[in-house]
C-alpha cells in the first residue's frame, strides 16, 4: 500500500467525519477497504441522532462490511479512521479479523486503561468452560 491510497482511504474517513458533524455527531468516520482495495464498510458516529453509545463509526463500517462479505471474518482488510479507535471499536476490529488499522489522530480522551469499567472474572468459571468446551467438541464431531 502506498502513502497516496492510504491518503485516499482516510479521505474518504475524513468526507464521513464531515457528514457527522454537519449533523450535530462528533466528527469521526471509518472506512474498510478489502485486500482488492475495494471499499466494502463505510460508517460515521451516530451517538446522538441513534442515542445509542454503540452507535461508533467504526462499528457502523465494521457492520457494513460484514454483511457485504456475508461473512464476520474479516481477513485481509484494513480499516481507515479519522481517530484512534475507543478500546470497543478495536475490539470490534479483532473480533472482525481485521488486519490493519490505520487512524489519524491520536485519541486522548477515552483511553484503553484509564476509563475501562472495573472487570472481575472466575465467576461461574468452570460451568462457562464447560459450556463452551461442550458446545466446539460438538461442532468438530
Amino acid at each position: 500500500m502506498t502513502n497516496s491510497s492510504a491518503e485516499e482511504y482516510m479521505s474518504l474517513a475524513l468526507a464521513l467525519a464531515e457528514e457527522a458533524a454537519a449533523s450535530g455527531e462528533v466528527p469521526i468516520g471509518c472506512v474498510i477497504v478489502d485486500e482488492a482495495g475495494r471499499v466494502i464498510g463505510r460508517g460515521r458516529n451516530r451517538r446522538e441522532v441513534s442515542r445509542n453509545a454503540l452507535a461508533h463509526a467504526e462499528i457502523e463500517a465494521v457492520d457494513m462490511a460484514c454483511r457485504a462479505r456475508n461473512s464476520w471474518r474479516l481477513q485481509g482488510c484494513s480499516a481507515y479512521v479519522t481517530l484512534e479507535p475507543c478500546p470497543m471499536c478495536l475490539g470490534a476490529f479483532r473480533a472482525a479479523r481485521i488486519d490493519r488499522v490505520f487512524f489519524g489522530v491520536s485519541n486522548i480522551n477515552p483511553g484503553a486503561v484509564g476509563r475501562e469499567p472495573r472487570i472481575q472474572g472466575g465467576i461461574m468459571e468452570q460451568q462457562c468452560g464447560d459450556a463452551l468446551s461442550a458446545f466446539f467438541k460438538l461442532k468438530r464431531q
